[in-house]
């Protein structure tokens, strides 16, 4: 009547060798294995597709900044969908993200976000303004919001992006302010936090230029405690082994310093090495992930400009605006003599345009080049919609000499009308004049409570929270293993690229399903390689 399932006996040794004997029997038609089947590993989130470093297919990201190899080389990623084809839930071990925290209300996060309990009812704690609110407070507090997705965006549920483990525990830990930055007393304290509190993985996006002795004794305190420490090898194209970049550089055997590669696994050509010092390489280009709220971007087109100000999107990679005209020729005299050059528009900062935003801040590029202490660039807002310069704005930036601001983030709270008018304005004096102003990158960043945005940004912050991720995966496969295996199994079981021969010291990008293969599976568990 068809077929019948048989189980073999050790007579007939393999399957292989079974099959062979039963199809040489008179009365059997046909004999065929017992095939297994899995629930497919590749989630339905809708980009998916722009996550070039779980799955790298040649796709072009369409809203990623960094040029180079974008589009990339096929098959150059973390070989995330083999990998969920063993394991997809990660919720056993807590991540925690010790940044700027993270808005734990994002749709992609909320339900992967770490259950603190009575104690902590807000998944973490906020180190910055000492309250269990690890919730970022500035608009442009976006970091660890995307460095979480990354770690454990909720996978295959049909809306947005995946993380490297599709469920997750995500523990915020605020250490970093409005501006980005934060103190030792903060970072201590948040690295001893999420070790009393169960972490086994710490993410730590961060850095700074001195040895720090303190923080040092933290993440000694969590290898003692069995936690693996993973951190930004640093975004100055310097080799650390001769210019210390810290955590990196510390030298504890449960941390793991991670480099930033581009998608088609060239080093990012602003992430920094180190052939003692820098262990891996990880996507840290292009990187599409959750954000905080919605962004505002402008083009410059519209603005109202007066005097030197120009508008130019040819000659650079984005549009820009910039004061001379000619700027930056080597043969211009620089702008003009007794300026008052003024560039304005006006955004609609509304609840009813941003329902549901708490927090408003701009963040730009800016580089100034004026006569010190004669010449200045100054930012204003107006709440009116009237030229901000005009006697009734509010100040934001007064900068004189030589500056160059990645960027520049200031708070628009005091703006958040239908008419906020924002500008900038040279003035100089009839004295000599300096090349100019340049402005580019500008965007308004928004908190949202139940945000549902996404946002593609680089940096080797962007690389760590992929090998967190994989920590974390390996820790939920197999509990027995220790801090030792699972750093060995990151360590070792990546792809070596040749981009990162003699500067790290694996040579190795980061593979998810090279890690597994690495690490001993489960009791009872027979791992399979596919």
């Amino acid at each position: 009547t068809g077929y019948t399932l048989v189980k073999l006996n050790a007579a007939y040794g393999n399957v292989q060798s079974a099959v062979a004997t039963l199809s040489a029997a008179p009365d059997v038609l046909a004999v065929q294995p017992n095939f297994i089947y899995h629930e497919l590993a590749t989630p339905n989130d809708t980009n998916y597709g722009q996550q070039w470093g779980l799955s790298n297919s040649g796709q072009t990201v369409t809203n990623g900044d960094y040029a180079t190899n974008n589009p990339g080389t096929s098959g150059d990623d973390i070989d995330a969908t083999q990998a969920w084809d063993h394991i997809t839930d990660c919720s056993s071990v807590t991540v925690a993200v010790v940044d700027t925290g993270v808005n734990y209300t994002q749709q992609d996060l909320a339900a992967n976000m770490w259950n603190g309990g009575t104690s902590y009812p807000n998944h973490g704690y906020d180190f910055v303004d000492g309250d269990n609110d690890p919730m970022p407070v500035g608009g442009a507090e976006q970091h660890g919001t995307h460095v979480a997705g990354i770690i454990g965006a909720i996978g295959n549920n049909s809306n947005g992006v995946t993380g490297v483990c599709q469920k997750a525990s995500i523990m915020s830990v605020r250490v970093l302010g409005p501006d980005g930055s934060g103190t030792t007393a903060n970072v201590v304290s948040g690295v001893n936090f999420a070790v009393a509190n169960g972490a086994k993985v710490i993410n730590m996006s961060l850095g700074g230029t001195s040895y720090d002795a303190a923080f040092s004794s933290a993440i000694t305190n969590a290898q003692s405690h069995g936690v693996v420490v993973v951190v930004a090898a640093g975004n100055d194209n310097q080799n650390n082994d001769s210019t210390p970049h810290y955590p990196c550089n510390y030298s504890q055997s449960n941390l793991v310093c991670v480099a930033a590669l581009d998608q088609s696994f060239s080093r990012a050509s602003f992430s920094d090495y180190g052939a003692s010092s820098v262990d891996v390489g990880a996507p840290g280009t292009n990187v599409l992930s959750t954000w905080g709220g919605p962004i505002i971007t402008s083009d410059f087109s519209g603005w109202s400009l007066s005097g030197g100000w120009t508008r130019d999107a040819t000659t650079y990679t984005v549009p820009v605006l910039y004061d001379p005209a000619d700027y930056p020729s080597s043969s211009s005299a620089g702008y003009a003599n007794n300026a008052n050059d003024i560039a304005w528009q006006t955004f609609d900062l509304s609840s009813t345009a941003l329902p549901s935003v708490t927090a408003v801040a701009l963040n730009y590029y800016v580089s100034v080049q004026t006569e010190l202490n004669h010449d200045y660039f100054n930012l204003a807002f107006d709440s009116t919609g009237v030229d901000p310069f005009a006697g009734t704005g509010t100040q934001l930036e007064h900068d004189s000499g030589t500056v160059s601001r990645p960027e520049a983030i200031y708070d628009l709270s005091a703006c958040r009308t239908a008419t906020c008018a924002i500008g900038f304005q040279l003035t100089s004096d009839a004295t000599t004049n300096g090349p100019g102003v340049l402005a580019a990158y500008f965007q308004i960043e928004t908190l949202q409570t139940g945000a549902n945005v996404y946002h593609a940004i680089d940096g080797t912050s962007m690389a760590t929270p992929f090998v967190s991720g994989i920590a974390a995966m390996l820790f939920a496969y197999n509990p027995n293993d220790d801090y030792h295996d699972v750093v060995n199994a990151i360590l070792h079981g990546g792809t070596t690229v040749s981009a990162l021969s003699g500067i790290t010291t694996t040579g190795k990008a980061v593979n998810a399903m090279g890690s597994l293969a690495y690490i001993s599976p489960p009791t009872g568990v027979t791992a399979t390689v596919q």
